[in-house]
């Protein structure tokens, strides 16, 4: 597989943009809406649209596109905007993130365009916005920031590399935690502190803070280019709209898809470590997809740069690996089941 006309944005360095690791032919399946309707919004930012209710109630922010692929969550908000629907309490504001990268989607190619520049997601601490360093994503990142910063309850919503179940990252705190436990989907909810190469939208400022209220989650729909990511992606965004109030369950119901009033026993894993890659090449030493749990203590992950990496107890749960990933960034993080 060969990235020589487009080039892949996923870590690769070798000649040619040359990939050599095989992975799954996954067939894209949803079809990237036209954004251009939402270009204007009415907040003076492109892509950035804000309802008020006039009534008391929290700021919700939902945010889609924060990588150009992931097309599931533009489907999401394009069906929100759709609807007609609108807060019945305090604010609603939703945005698509990195256009610019969206709008150079090719079905063809369809890895490409996660980003222009660098990963939008990893660009969300204080001394990397307010640096000199700039980029595509870094002035997306700026424009949005007041947005971030105002909302209360953040969505960002994501999908996946590979065919696994939907995931919904929670960070560290109690609160996030207990806000997807009112959501009540997914099943799984998975609890990190991140990546090593830099801070992601939903940790930033107050929604990563012990001491604030404010609250984030990012879902992690399923994979890419699957329909049913987008019916995920639509249902978890109603039942958390729903969850704060904003809509009403029978605000909701009529545009829910299979997963709307499902009532799954949800389990918590628990991040205990990112791999990180710290030499040019890793590989992994299994056909590993995620979720898998590896027995016992010391299983073989991969090796990086030669490196053997191993699973540092037993049950040891694999989440998300990523096999388009370079030096300094994650290859998969390790985690367990607890509770």
């Amino acid at each position: 597989m060969t990235w020589s006309t487009i080039g892949c944005k996923m870590g690769c360095t070798r000649r040619e943009w040359e990939c050599p690791v095989p992975e799954p032919n996954y067939p894209v399946e949803l079809t990237p809406p036209d954004i251009e309707p939402y270009r204007a919004g009415n907040t003076g930012v492109e892509y950035v649209t804000t309802f008020d209710s006039g009534v008391a109630g929290p700021h919700v922010m939902v945010t889609a596109l924060t990588h150009g692929n992931e097309i599931c969550g533009a489907i999401a908000l394009d069906r929100l905007f759709r609807s007609g629907l609108r807060p019945r309490q305090g604010m609603l504001t939703l945005a698509f993130d990195n256009v610019a990268a969206y709008h150079s989607f090719n079905p063809r190619y369809p890895v490409a365009s996660r980003f222009v520049d660098e990963d939008f997601n990893r660009l969300w601490d204080e001394a990397t916005l307010d640096g000199p360093r700039q980029s595509v994503e870094l002035a997306r990142a700026r424009a949005l920031r007041p947005f971030v910063g105002a909302a209360d309850f953040l969505l960002d919503i994501h999908s996946m590399q590979h065919a696994t179940a939907p995931l919904m990252l929670a960070g560290t705190l109690e609160r996030s935690v207990a806000l997807a436990r009112r959501v009540g989907i997914p099943e799984l909810i998975m609890c990190d502190v991140g990546h090593a190469a830099g801070k992601r939208m939903r940790d930033y400022g107050p929604l990563g803070d012990p001491a604030s209220a404010k609250t984030a989650l990012l879902i992690e729909a399923g994979q890419h280019w699957q329909r049913r990511t987008g019916e995920v992606a639509t249902d978890v965004m109603l039942r958390f709209l729903t969850a704060l109030g904003t809509l009403t369950r029978e605000d909701a119901m009529p545009f829910g898809g299979p997963d709307f009033d499902a009532q799954p026993r949800q389990r918590v894993i628990e991040v205990t470590e990112a791999v990180t890659i710290t030499g040019n090449r890793f590989e992994f030493a299994g056909d590993f997809r995620g979720l898998e749990v590896l027995t016992p203590k010391g299983t073989l992950i991969g090796r990086d740069d030669g490196r053997e990496v191993r699973t540092p107890y037993d049950d040891c749960v694999l989440i998300m690996p990523s096999r388009r990933s370079g030096k300094g960034q994650t290859a998969v993080r390790l985690g367990r089941y607890v509770g």
